[in-house]
């Protein structure tokens, strides 16, 4: 399964070397962008761009032919994404902090929960949509995202005020634990519905 994993490094060499100066621009150039929002982009890098190539190339045609099952190529997306997540925040945090681009700890659980949620949304769909729209897919669903997130939280702080004054009266520990139970709960329910859909795809 390592080689699963790292598969999506190997084959982003080139993708990988835009990576510095994406998160550069963003340093030198986002000073109206949320940092949270900066990590979110960062962490969905890697594991987007391996899901459009894997389109591109079919390589999922050629995974099933090599001694692999079917639920380690599902398991290494997943794992695989959670560590290039990991990886692509520490990188991009040290990008901010050279470039002297405030953020905080709250940022990077924010942006980490997010990823969490978004992949968890997006993943069994790109095993359900046919060839030729995982690119446009990724895209399309990640400006939706950004676009509607702020309205949406404005929304919810307007008008649904018992919801807003419950998460107000929470701790900020019990915050970011439920924040991160709800997030990752999602994630793996994802990684479960991925497993059935692939296990029924047909390449």
């Amino acid at each position: 399964m390592f080689n699963l994993i790292k598969k999506d490094l190997v084959i982003q060499k080139s993708q990988i070397l835009l990576f510095i100066p994406f998160i550069m621009f963003f340093a030198i150039f986002g000073d109206h962008m949320s940092p949270f929002f900066i990590f979110l982009i960062s962490s969905l890098y890697i594991p987007l761009n391996g899901y459009i190539y894997d389109e591109q190339v079919e390589s999922n045609i050629l995974l099933n032919s090599l001694p692999y099952l079917r639920k380690e190529i599902v398991a290494a997306k997943y794992i695989g994404s959670v560590v290039y997540m990991i990886l692509s925040i520490v990188v991009a945090s040290i990008i901010l902090y050279i470039f002297d681009f405030s953020f905080t700890f709250r940022d990077v659980a924010i942006a980490a929960g997010l990823f969490f949620i978004f992949t968890a949304v997006a993943f069994p769909l790109f095993y359900v949509l046919k060839p030729g729209y995982i690119g446009v897919a990724a895209l399309s669903g990640l400006v939706v995202f950004a676009i509607l997130l702020s309205p949406v939280l404005e929304f919810i702080e307007k008008h649904l005020t018992s919801i807003t004054e419950f998460i107000t009266s929470l701790s900020t520990t019990a915050l970011y634990l439920s924040g991160a139970a709800i997030s990752i709960g999602l994630f793996l329910v994802s990684w479960i519905v991925s497993q059935m859909i692939y296990q029924r795809k047909v390449f």
